[in-house]
């Protein structure tokens, strides 16, 4: 038997749906009441793209696919598809290569707001900057290196709210090669740092020959030689790094390279945020999922199966779907249009598949689940492409497809003969078409089946849901499959054995089912392997030494740490559960507010600027919910500006925003700070971030105990010098001397 359409959403899903994919327009009129309304729009709005006689009949068949959960897609083409907003309906971005010099590289943080601002996670290769210390020739001074810019990215992406109510994500990549790899590896060891990039080693298969040789490495930019190091250490300090911070990944980029269909007309060197799809410069995909769950026949009965026929129909109409999105969407720049254009990718997946292998009496992680997976995922691959095929005849190739190159090298190329052979001919309208991603909350709305590929993660938990004032309340979830079986067996009936949870499972049992879907995905698999805090660490170094023997194209992990903490909490009637933040959403502003006004004068300034703050009192805690920044001087009045309206779009959010603090405590002005009030402040930013951290503590929101000392207070503590940028200046005798450089700056 199929199991019948679910009827209505539970509480979760209702919430989620209408905080983050209800469409209400602003005049009030004609808001959506309930989720299937969602998906007429979305098929209304896919359906555009084909030709006007054939608009109701592919609504139609896009309708019923969405409507009984089969094709989930991706969250911004639900948000967004049919609305007057102007976002992208593109999840995964790659921005353009950074050029080497301050102009390009500020150019290419504008390009990064602008996509984060319509909606798009975006993906940078940091390898391109030459390392901390290298000349700058024109000006004598000294790079900062590649790290230090990625705090400026992650400065602006704190202020940043993705289509307004997704905060930003980002993926940072380096080479193995690159002189600052080390400073990379170890960039998020400090609580804090970095905390909107996720990261990733590209790693070479020359450096994976060089550990397995115990090897010397050297470290290059731009063809110099800056150090020689020991391949195999190198290869300790990431892995350890990863086992202490959980950062960073390892991508396997030669591998990503020589198994891309496209390898004759581009070059990756980063991936989105997740990591499921490289992409090259200014690289753009779009994703959608199958619900396995939905396929399944006769659950949890004998002869329970997968549904092929309606798997492979299903796979083909949702690459038509997504083929008509990418020329529904908007992108943030036309560089993304063109490269979406030229190429047509598209990310179809699936989700649920721990769930569907419960359902047919499969433990997830076994020989067998593998190889039911593996089936499956065949399956879709050959009907994503016979799709796409048929697409092609009809509407032609995409424009860069080369009939002589195509499959000749690369993920096709490892096709059948038959398959290829009508790409050949007939060409294929999309460059790649599968991929994984996580499904996070549209797999909650399919009923909380299990995200991706991964395992269930539990089979309750509580997940923190974040209402409009800015509380929070939690909700207990259930996993989609246990929920099934107990409304057959009864409230409480023991699960069978195929229920397998991720904390029972080995690495090797998880690298052993992203290696069985591997084969029959041509982008790539977003998965974390979740690992215990008490294993060892030889151990842990051997998985990513396996994930490469497997082939796969990276590697992720997760281990309880210091800095990041453990993702595993106490219920209160549940066993061990997890509580997930859910996207944060400004509070509503009071009509009148407590404040303080601050008078700052910065020696190289003629008139005072004036600082006020205002807070609003939540649980009985005053925290800082604005802040104006004014000054007569017409000179800051662009930059105070922007400064008020960042700084306060934060502080609406809630949370932990002392952060903020840190930020502007740490701006160094190039041309050296000033000395108040017998300390050394580096920067008229530094100044004001001293002030909203004085007003956090006198209002009770900062603990004086907890606040850490500035760096850049009087006698033997080093801060960061403003010209290297090396911990290494010292403030003695009335002046601030660098100890590495030789910078001085006296009051």
């Amino acid at each position: 038997m199929h199991i019948p359409a679910r009827p209505s959403l539970d509480p979760i899903a209702q919430e989620i749906w209408s905080m983050k994919y209800r469409y209400s327009p602003e005049d009030g009129f004609n808001a959506e009441t309930n989720i299937e309304d969602s998906w007429r729009r979305v098929a209304h709005a896919v359906s555009a793209a084909e030709r006007p006689d054939d608009r109701l009949v592919w609504a139609d068949s896009f309708y019923r696919i969405l409507k009984n959960y089969r094709f989930l897609p991706a969250g911004r083409i639900l948000a967004g598809a049919g609305t007057d907003r102007q976002v992208t309906l593109f999840n995964c971005f790659v921005m353009g290569r950074i050029p080497d010099s301050l102009d390009g590289i500020f150019t290419q943080l504008k390009e990064a707001a602008l996509t984060m601002q319509q909606g798009g996670g975006i993906g940078h290769d940091f390898s391109t900057l030459r390392p901390r210390g290298a000349p700058v020739r024109g000006v004598g001074a000294d790079a900062s290196g590649p790290v230090s810019f990625m705090d400026v990215w992650d400065a602006m992406c704190r202020t940043i709210m993705s289509a307004g109510t997704r905060r930003g994500a980002m993926m940072g990549t380096l080479r193995c090669d690159h002189p600052d790899i080390e400073d990379f590896v170890a960039a998020k060891q400090l609580a804090g740092r970095l905390r909107n990039f996720n990261l990733s080693v590209l790693v070479t298969d020359a450096f994976m020959a060089a550990v397995k040789a115990k090897a010397e490495w050297p470290l290059v930019f731009e063809g110099d030689t800056y150090r020689i190091v020991s391949a195999e250490r190198l290869w300790d300090k990431i892995v350890r790094s990863t086992y202490d911070s959980a950062e960073p990944g390892v991508i396997f980029i030669d591998r990503i390279n020589a198994e891309n269909n496209l390898s004759y007309c581009e070059t990756i060197g980063a991936t989105n945020p997740c990591g499921e799809q490289p992409l090259p410069p200014y690289g753009a995909c779009l994703l959608g999922s199958l619900n396995l769950t939905r396929f399944v026949l006769g659950p949890f009965r004998e002869n329970a199966r997968i549904d092929e026929a309606a798997l492979r129909q299903t796979a083909a109409t949702a690459v038509r779907f997504l083929d008509n999105v990418i020329d529904i969407s908007n992108f943030p720049l036309p560089q993304q249009r063109a490269e979406a254009l030229a190429k047509r990718r598209i990310g179809l997946g699936i989700t649920g598949l721990a769930d569907a292998l419960a359902m047919c009496g499969l433990s997830y992680g076994t020989g067998e689940a593998a190889e039911a997976a593996r089936q499956w995922m065949a399956a879709i691959e050959q009907a994503a492409y016979l799709s796409s095929i048929s697409l092609a005849e009809e509407r032609g190739p995409f424009p860069l497809f080369d009939a002589g190159r195509f499959g000749a090298t690369g993920h096709a190329a490892g096709m059948d003969r038959e398959l290829r052979s009508q790409i050949a001919r007939n060409g294929i309208r999309n460059g790649l078409l599968t991929s994984i991603a996580p499904t996070g909350t549209i797999s909650l709305i399919a009923g909380n089946v299990s995200s991706g590929i991964e395992p269930i993660f539990s089979i309750r938990y509580q997940r923190k849901v974040l209402q409009p004032n800015g509380s929070s309340r939690s909700e207990d979830v259930t996993d989609y499959a246990a929920s099934l079986y107990w409304q057959m067996h009864g409230e409480g009936a023991a699960l069978p054995p195929c229920f397998v949870t991720a904390d029972q499972l080995t690495p090797s049992a998880h690298l052993l089912m992203q290696a069985a879907v591997q084969k029959h995905v041509d982008s790539s698999i977003s998965k974390t392997i979740n690992i215990p805090e008490g294993f060892p660490f030889e151990s842990f170094k051997d998985v990513y030494e396996e994930a490469y023997e497997l082939g796969l194209k990276g590697c992720t992990t997760y281990r309880p740490n210091a800095v990041t903490g453990s993702v595993l909490s106490s219920g209160s009637s549940l066993p061990a559960t997890v509580v997930r933040d859910d996207d944060q959403r400004p509070r509503p502003r009071d009509e009148v507010l407590p404040g303080m006004t601050y008078k700052l004068r910065w020696p190289e300034t003629d008139h005072a600027i004036y600082i006020t703050i205002n807070d609003v009192v939540d649980a009985g805690v005053r925290r800082p919910f604005e802040i104006f920044i004014n000054s007569k001087n017409m000179e800051h009045y662009a930059w105070t500006v922007a400064l008020t309206r960042m700084i306060s779009a934060v502080f609406r959010r809630g949370g932990e925003v002392s952060f903020v603090v840190d930020e502007l405590k740490a701006v160094f002005d190039p041309r050296g700070g000033q000395w108040m009030n017998g300390r050394y402040v580096p920067s008229l930013l530094a100044a004001i971030g001293g002030i909203i951290e004085r007003h956090m503590i006198d209002t009770g929101f900062l603990d004086p105990a907890q606040v850490q000392t500035s760096r850049s207070t009087s006698g033997s503590h080093p801060a960061s010098c403003p010209r290297c940028g090396n911990d290494a200046l010292m403030f003695q005798e009335g002046c601030a001397t660098c100890l590495s450089c030789g910078y001085s700056k006296c009051s």
